[in-house]
Parts: C-alpha cells; structure tokens; sequence
C-alpha cells in the first residue's frame, strides 16, 4: 500500500492568516485535493505566550493533528542569549519520530539554520515572481515600483542557508500594467521615490493595490504547491526541483490555475 505523503507544518501562530491557512490546507485534504496528512505541527510559541497563539495551538488541536511546542523566547531568556543553532538541534530532536515528506513554513517567524535546512526538505513562500525583488512584501513592492516594474508574483522557494536564495519550487507571475494598474502609474509619473514614501508611504494607492493583487495569489499558490507536490508533478531531490519525470526545471508553473482562481473570487 502506497504511504501518504506526509506534510510537516511550521508556524509561529501569531495572526489569523497562520490560523486561515491551516484551515484551507485541512480542508483541501479532507476534500482530496492534497493528496497528504499533516505528520505534524511544530510552533516556536507555546501556550500562555499569546492570545493568537493560544488561538492557533488550540485549533491544531480541534484537528486532531500531532502537535509540537517548544518556545524560542523561553529558550533564548534560559540561555541568556539567542543561539538558534542550539535551539533548533532541539526542535530536530523533538520532531525525531517524524519522517515528513515536505516542510512548510507557513508563517513561522525564525530563520531557519543550515542543519534544518539539511535535514527537511522545507518550503516558504516570498512575495516576489523567481528573479524578482528581496526582501519583506513591503520592501518588493517599493522595489518594484521603483523600478517601473511590468509585472510581479508570489512563488514558493526551497528553504536554503541564504535567506530567500532557494530555488523556485512554484510560482505565478501577473500583470502590473493595464487596468487597473495603469492610473495610479500615472498619479506618481515623474515623483521622487523618496518623496512618495515620505508623503504617502503604503497608503500610496499604487502600493497597495500591486499588495491586494500580491495578497489574493499566496494562499491559493500555497495551497496549489501542496497539491503538485503531493501528487508528483514537482519534486526536491538533491536539492533541486524536478518534475514528475525527474527532469530538473527552473520551478512549476501555476500561473493559468492561480490566476483563473483569482478572476473567479473577483478582487
């Protein structure tokens, strides 16, 4: 009999969003769009810490799903400094008795270490298209705009040493030009950078808008990288992605199914 494949989750529970995609994940398995289980929860927060963690650690457990807690901050105050290469040998020791097929970091707040990253095949998501801008959403999408970008995306990266230099593992690209682009391109035309920021900042109706198109693709692309994966379109092995022939390629394209989503929820 073919095993399951098996997911480990990691998260830090800190908002909703981590709450929401845990629940479009278990709903996606339960209808038998991700071919998988989730082997195990992992939080870096444990119960007393926060209110919104609190709320995550206990919907985990209203799944039934195998939970594991072990809190960075308590560990960190024990030893009187931040050690993460100690702090996550002990989160690999806990997490011993699984055996995931695939890691995903769904807003799980830490930098992984070198050792994790040799040990998991893990996944995260970046709010840019493969090549495009570093850094946090807010600091691609200045990016971006700076550089009168045409077009952007979300993907989802293999989780290396270097912060954000994974390889693709999936990704969709969309359009910042056209409507209703095209305006707001036109309220900042000839304007300093500087002075957009320091005037409007992300109120500026060009930011936010590129961040609502950005916003609307990472749980559906999330949730379609767990699909692929689980059912052998896209694989990690070596540490590169190949498909389901095993030819190396340069991360699985999920552009049409993603953007198809989008036009039906209608932004």
């Amino acid at each position: 009999m073919k095993k399951t494949y098996q997911l480990g989750w990691f998260s830090t529970g800190r908002d909703k969003a981590a709450r929401d995609l845990l629940t479009v994940a278990q709903r996606g398995i339960a209808l038998g769009e991700i071919q998988a289980d989730i082997a195990f929860v992992f939080c870096n927060r444990e119960p007393g810490e926060s209110k919104e963690s609190d709320m995550f650690l206990k919907l985990v457990e209203n799944y039934g799903l195998p939970l594991v807690y072990f809190s960075y901050q308590r560990f960190k105050a024990s030893r009187g400094t931040a050690c993460r290469l100690e702090y996550d040998r002990e989160v690999m020791n806990q997490l011993k008795g699984f055996s995931p097929d695939l890691c995903v970091l769904a807003g799980y707040m830490l930098i992984v270490g070198e050792e994790m990253c040799r040990r998991y095949n893990m996944i995260n998501l970046h709010p840019a298209a493969p090549g495009g801008p570093k850094g946090t959403w807010q600091e691609v999408t200045w990016q971006l705009i700076d550089n009168q970008a045409e077009a952007t995306g979300v993907m989802m990266h293999l989780v290396t040493p270097e912060l954000d230099e994974g390889p693709p593992a999936t990704y969709c690209t969309f359009s910042i030009r056209g409507k209703p682009f095209d305006k707001y391109w036109q309220e900042i035309k000839g304007r300093p950078m500087e002075e957009v920021k320091e005037s409007e900042g992300e109120s500026n109706r060009l930011f936010k808008l590129i961040r609502k198109h950005g916003l609307a693709r990472e749980f559906p692309l999330i949730i379609a990288t767990l699909k692929a994966f689980s059912r052998g379109k896209v694989k990690i092995k070596e540490g590169k992605m190949v498909n389901a022939a095993g030819k190396p390629i340069k991360g699985y394209n999920l552009t049409d199914e993603i953007n198809e989503q989008v036009a039906r929820a209608t932004l």
